[in-house]
């Protein structure tokens, strides 16, 4: 059963429980950009809300003034935002709301939230035929984007993680970052010149749509390629009450097929 929250704007968000994955290169995939090895466990001892979908446009609206989006749709992703722009769609949110708890994810948070317990290419597996069910990219979107949610979720409810508009994260983009990440709650460089994006979008080929594709771009670029969804701590910081042993625990099970570090 899926756990559910709705704020004062109809943005839908669902719980992503604590836990444990390998981020990066994926298993199954014969290569993966050197950009996300080594592959690492990464351990979130906190649950955090995600957004369900995308942020819409009528949801942009509805926070800011105008709408800045080349595709027009209510129910269409906002894109055409740069990092900054959702850091202030984010901050006018979290005043409106009255709980300073929104934000954009980190991009362990979201490859782990789109991984949603998977540990293949895609969130449905290596089968690059089906993943038309999930994403609209290159091969079915037509050239522009679509209405959040149409397409099927992931196994944690989450809608659009492949494709549709490439997602910005909070992190600055470092390419080696992956050898030093901390283990837990990993929140990227300290500083850089471009941030971190992910997901793939409507322009994508179906590679670019991975769970572990690294992509960044300038903090001040707008493309009608991108948009973002957010997250909502359950404290104001990362998420609820943290959970004792979880690390020992899942780091002591881990299973062969976790641990393997090739690319």
């Amino acid at each position: 059963m899926v756990d559910t929250i709705t704020n004062s704007f109809g943005m839908e968000l669902i719980l992503i429980p604590a836990g444990a994955f390998i981020m990066g290169g994926d298993w199954d995939a014969e290569q993966a950009d050197e950009n996300e090895l080594p592959k690492h466990e990464i351990l979130f001892d906190k649950p955090f809300y995600m957004g369900m979908v995308p942020v819409t446009q009528s949801q942009w609206q509805s926070v800011m003034d105008g709408n800045p989006s080349e595709f027009s749709g209510e129910d269409h992703p906002v894109e055409t935002v740069s990092h900054e722009d959702a850091g202030v769609f984010i901050k006018r949110l979290n005043v409106k709301e009255g709980n300073g708890l929104y934000r954009l994810p980190t991009e362990a948070e979201w490859e782990y939230a789109a991984r949603a317990g998977a540990q293949s290419t895609y969130c449905f597996g290596p089968e690059t035929r089906r993943l038309a069910q999930y994403a609209w990219f290159k091969n079915n979107s037509g050239s522009k984007t679509h209405s959040v949610g149409q397409l099927a979720p992931n196994d944690w409810g989450l809608h659009d993680m492949h494709g549709n508009v490439h997602e910005w994260c909070a992190d600055w983009y470092k390419r080696d970052y992956y050898a030093a990440s901390p283990a837990r709650h990993p929140a990227g460089p300290r500083k850089g010149v471009a941030r971190v994006l992910r997901g793939g979008d409507w322009s994508s080929e179906a590679w670019y749509c991975r769970c572990a594709i690294r992509s960044l771009s300038s903090p001040q670029r707008r493309s009608p390629r991108v948009g973002f969804r957010v997250i909502r701590g359950l404290d104001g910081k990362s998420g609820g009450k943290e959970s004792p042993g979880l690390f020992k625990k899942v780091f002591s099970t881990r299973s062969r097929k976790h641990t393997d570090t090739k690319g």
